[in-house]
């Protein structure tokens, strides 16, 4: 018992040793991102707080601001929502092509998706840049969210999870006169909700830290996303410290509140996922 004791004190303390280092850059953030600005970067816990850092981003700075905070995390929410619905859509009709329809080629093209997986994306990044700049899309939202309207990931784990619903279902549908769409729509989809769930939240959260693609395709001031904003950190933002730990941390809400409204689902998402 005294060693089986022993033992439980130890693995508490590695874990809490572990979750101190995983969750101390992000409580610094916080913490810097309400300290005075005499106080940032000054100590871990600052002496003073105050909220001057959001007022900056707010109401523009003394004297007004050259870029636009606000109309940037907004960049980033059009641009994440969209990309993200486009790749939940295309990753279901495509999954469900592939899992429930019998057709000619089905079995190259799920190779193809494995393949694409392992591909290395930055590869393909000039080619689909210049195919932007060609037709006309250069410096817009369209360049920004149709090149990441499909997800193959997103594909391949649909398609997993559909090949386990029972093809009864599928059938018995069939018969009542329910067309491919309508099968997806009021019976697959919704025996899905927690792996939907899994890959809307993944899915949410790459798009949204999205910094390099986002970097090259646009180029007004008023276009960019907040991770291009904060990228430039170095640049003419590089003496306000405490507005860019206030940005960071507004980053972060959106997938902070995404996750805790989806938690319970979540979970279950990712028991099917490691099973």
């Amino acid at each position: 018992m005294v060693g089986s004791s022993k033992g439980l004190v130890f693995r508490y303390i590695i874990a809490f040793a572990l979750l101190s280092v995983m969750v101390f850059p992000y409580l610094y953030m916080v913490l810097n991102s309400f300290a005075s600005w005499d106080q940032v970067d000054k100590s871990i816990i600052p002496s003073s707080f105050s909220f001057r850092s959001y007022e900056w981003l707010f109401t523009g700075g003394e004297g007004g601001m050259s870029r636009p905070w606000i109309r940037s995390f907004f960049n980033s929410v059009i641009v994440s929502s969209a990309s993200t619905a486009l790749m939940m859509v295309s990753g279901a009709m495509v999954a469900f092509a592939l899992a429930k329809m019998k057709f000619k080629g089905r079995d190259f093209i799920n190779n193809a998706v494995l393949f694409q997986m392992f591909f290395p994306a930055i590869i393909l990044l000039i080619p689909t840049f210049l195919i932007v700049q060609n037709v006309g899309m250069y410096d817009s939202y369209l360049a920004m969210i149709l090149p990441k309207a499909l997800s193959l990931w997103a594909v391949f784990m649909y398609t997993n999870f559909f090949r386990a619903i029972p093809d009864t279902f599928i059938e018995s549908a069939r018969l009542d006169g329910a067309n491919n769409l309508q099968i997806l729509l009021k019976i697959v989809l919704p025996m899905s909700k927690s792996i939907t769930t899994v890959i809307f939240l993944f899915l949410f959260m790459e798009r949204w830290t999205e910094l390099l693609w986002d970097m090259i395709v646009v180029r007004s001031d008023h276009m960019l996303t907040l991770n291009v904003l904060l990228s430039q950190m170095f640049g003419p933002y590089g003496g306000y410290p405490g507005p860019l730990y206030a940005a960071s941390v507004i980053l972060t809400v959106p997938i902070i509140i995404l996750f805790l409204c989806f938690a319970k689902q979540f979970k279950e998402g990712m028991q099917f996922t490691l099973k």
